[in-house]
C-alpha cells in the first residue's frame, strides 16, 4: 500500500514539473524568446532584431499574383512550320507577380518625365539619357502607307494614353523596369518615414537619386549622403516630425517591431524585389493560364489560346460572337467590317478592352507582342534545367572602390553604349552602384556556375562547336574559333567613331551569313495587331535583335514572389 502511495506521489510530482516546464515554454515563446539561444528577440536594449511581425509580400503597383506550378511548355498541336522551334517539354515555374496589363504610353511617359527632370537633356553630361530612353516613334512609318498620325501622336497624345507603348527595344524595356523598382521602393520607404516626405519630387536631382541597391548597400551615402532626406527610424525629419510613424493602413510587410535609430534593411521586409521582364517560361505559363483547365492534379488538355476553346470569338450568350483579341483577320483586314462585330481596333487597342484570362491578365494575345527576358535559341534545354528555366544569366557584382566601399556611379563615371543601329543608351545612372562581372572569387570550385556570362551555355559556346579542340585551354589563343567556325554565324554590324567623334556605321553586307541568331537577340511572345491568329498561341516564340524596336512589340513587367507559393493551402477535392 505504501509502495502504491509513493508511486502515486512521484507521478503527481512529475506531472506538476511537466506542467511547469510547459507553462514556462509558452511564457518564453510569448515573449519572443529565441529557439536557438532563448535570448529575447527584438529587445529594446539591443541584440538580435528581426521583422517577426512580417506577414507576406505586398503586391506591387499594377501587379497580379500568378501562382506557380508545372506545365507543358511549347506547342502540342498545329505546328505547321515543323521547325522544331518550340517542342513540348515539362517545366515548373515558381509563383511570381505579373503586370495586369501591358506597359502603357502613360506609364512610359511618367518614366520619360522623371528622366527629363532629374537629368536635364540640355546638360552635356546627361544629354543622351533622355534621348536613349525615348521610344522610336518612326517605327510607324511605311514606304507605301500613310501613318504619320501615329508617328506624331501615338506616344504623347492623351487619346492613346492607355494604349500599350511601342517603339521600345529590349534594352529600353529592361531599363524601365529598373527605374520602376527604385520609384516603388522609394515611395514605400517614404510612407514608412525612412525618407523625407515628398523628397522624391522636391529634392530629386542628378546628385540625389534614390537607388534601391545603393540604399541597401550603404544607406548613409544614398541620395547624395543627405541625412535630411535619408532618415533613421525615430529620427526627426527637417519638419520636426519623428520618422517612426505607424505603418500605413493596410500594410502587410511592415516592421512595426523594429528598433529606433536604424535604417531600413532587406531584413525589414519592406523592400520589394525588383521589377523585371518575365522569363519566357513565366510568360508562357501566365498566358496559357491552364489553371482554368485543371481537374484534380492534371490538366484537361492544353489551351490553343489564352482563353478556353478553339475559336477567337466568344461563345458566352451575353457577348456571343465578340472578338476576344485584336489581330489581323486576313489580308487587308485588321479588325473587320465597320459597323458590325469587329474587334474594335485598327492598330493597338486600349488595355483591358478584352476579357482577362484565368489568371486575371489582360491582352496576353493580340494588341502587341511582348519582350521577354530570354536570349533566343531554337530549343529549350530542359535536360539541363526544368525549374524556373531562363537563358540569359549574366552574373554581376558590386564594384568596390579603393576605400573598400561600394562605388557609386557619378556623372563623370557614367557609361553609355552605342547600339548597332547607332542609338546611344545609358548603361547606368548616377546614384546607382557600379557593376562588374563576377570573377574566380565567386566561381572557384562551384558546380552550379563557372563564369559571368552564361547566355550561350550548352548551345553556341566554344564547347558546343564541332571545331572546338578539347585539348586546348579556354583562354588559349590557339583554341579560338575563326569567324566562319562560330556556332551561330550571324551578321556583325558595328558602330565606331572617328577622332572627331563622327559616327561610322559598319553594316555587315556579307551574303555568307547563315543565321540571325546570336547572344543579342531576344525572344518575344504573343500575337500582335499585325499578326494572324496562328501567332496568338502562347507557345509561339519568335526573336528579334534586342536593340531594335517595332510598332508591334511592347512589354509588361514581372516580379518574383518571396515566401510561400500561395496564400492559402490547397487540399484535394472530395
Amino acid at each position: 500500500m505504501k509502495v502504491n502511495k509513493i508511486i502515486a506521489v512521484k507521478l503527481l510530482l512529475s506531472l506538476v514539473v511537466m506542467i511547469g516546464f510547459t507553462s514556462c515554454s509558452k511564457k518564453s515563446d510569448s515573449k519572443g524568446g529565441s529557439k536557438a539561444t532563448g535570448w529575447k528577440i527584438n529587445d529594446k536594449k539591443g541584440g538580435f532584431q528581426y521583422a517577426s511581425k512580417f506577414k507576406k509580400q505586398a503586391t506591387g503597383p499594377g501587379l497580379v499574383l500568378v501562382e506557380g506550378g508545372t506545365f507543358t511548355m511549347g506547342k502540342v498541336q498545329d505546328d505547321v512550320m515543323h521547325d522544331w522551334n518550340n517542342t513540348p517539354n515539362q517545366q515548373h515555374v515558381m509563383s511570381f507577380y505579373m503586370d495586369e496589363t501591358e506597359v502603357t504610353n502613360m506609364m512610359y511617359m511618367e518614366y520619360l518625365d522623371w528622366l527629363k527632370r532629374v537629368f536635364p537633356p540640355d546638360q552635356e553630361n546627361y544629354k543622351n539619357i533622355y534621348e536613349g530612353a525615348s521610344p522610336d516613334t518612326l517605327v510607324w512609318r511605311n514606304r507605301l502607307g500613310y501613318n504619320e498620325t501615329m508617328t506624331n501622336n501615338y506616344l504623347r497624345h492623351p487619346a492613346y494614353a492607355e494604349y500599350p507603348v511601342v517603339g521600345v527595344n529590349w534594352i529600353q524595356a529592361t531599363e524601365f523596369a529598373k527605374w520602376r523598382t527604385d520609384r516603388v521602393n522609394e515611395k514605400i520607404l517614404e510612407e514608412q518615414r525612412y525618407l523625407k516626405k515628398d523628397a522624391k519630387v522636391t529634392d530629386a536631382s542628378a546628385d540625389k537619386v534614390f537607388s534601391t541597391e545603393a540604399y541597401l548597400a550603404s544607406p548613409s551615402t544614398a541620395m547624395g549622403g543627405d541625412d535630411k532626406i535619408v532618415l533613421k527610424r525615430g529620427q526627426k525629419a527637417a519638419s520636426g516630425k519623428k520618422g517612426s510613424a505607424a505603418p500605413a493602413a493596410g500594410a502587410t510587410n511592415t516592421q512595426g517591431n523594429s528598433p529606433k535609430n536604424v535604417y531600413a534593411q532587406r531584413t525589414s521586409g519592406l523592400i520589394l524585389p525588383e521589377y523585371r521582364l518575365p522569363t519566357e517560361a513565366e510568360w508562357e505559363y501566365a498566358a496559357a493560364a491552364d489553371v482554368g483547365q485543371r481537374e484534380y492534379n492534371t490538366y484537361k488538355g492544353q489551351k490553343k489560346y489564352p482563353w478556353s476553346g478553339a475559336y477567337t470569338r466568344s461563345g458566352k450568350r451575353q457577348v456571343r460572337g465578340d472578338q476576344l483579341a485584336n489581330f489581323k483577320q486576313g489580308k487587308g483586314d485588321y479588325g473587320g467590317i465597320a459597323g458590325w462585330s469587329d474587334d474594335g481596333a485598327d492598330i493597338t487597342n486600349k488595355v483591358k478592352s478584352y476579357p482577362p484570362n484565368d489568371f486575371g491578365l489582360y491582352d496576353m494575345a493580340g494588341n502587341v507582342a511582348e519582350w521577354v527576358a530570354d536570349v533566343y535559341r531554337p530549343i529549350v534545354d530542359d535536360e539541363a534545367n526544368d525549374f524556373n528555366y531562363y537563358r540569359g544569366n549574366v552574373y554581376m557584382k558590386n564594384k568596390i572602390g579603393e576605400d573598400g566601399k561600394v562605388e557609386l556611379v557619378t556623372a563623370e563615371s557614367q557609361q553609355f553604349d552605342t547600339l548597332s543601329n547607332g542609338k546611344i543608351v545609358s548603361r547606368n545612372f548616377p546614384g546607382q552602384i557600379a557593376q562588374v562581372p563576377v570573377d574566380d572569387k565567386e566561381t572557384y570550385l562551384r558546380q552550379n556556375f563557372d563564369k559571368s556570362d552564361n547566355r550561350n551555355y550548352r548551345d553556341g559556346d566554344r564547347q558546343s562547336s564541332r571545331y572546338f579542340k578539347f585539348g586546348s585551354e579556354e583562354g588559349d589563343d590557339k583554341g579560338k574559333l575563326r569567324d566562319d567556325q562560330r556556332m551561330y554565324d550571324s551578321p556583325k554590324h558595328n558602330v565606331d567613331t572617328d577622332s572627331l567623334g563622327n559616327m561610322i556605321k559598319k553594316y555587315d553586307k556579307s551574303n555568307k551569313r547563315t543565321t540571325l541568331v546570336n547572344d543579342d537577340v531576344r525572344v518575344y511572345k504573343g500575337g500582335s495587331w499585325r499578326d494572324r491568329a496562328y501567332w496568338l498561341d502562347p507557345a509561339q516564340r519568335r526573336y528579334f535583335p534586342q536593340d531594335i524596336a517595332t510598332d508591334y512589340i511592347g512589354f509588361r513587367c514581372a516580379m518574383s514572389r518571396v515566401g510561400p507559393k500561395a496564400d492559402k493551402k490547397k487540399r484535394p477535392r472530395n
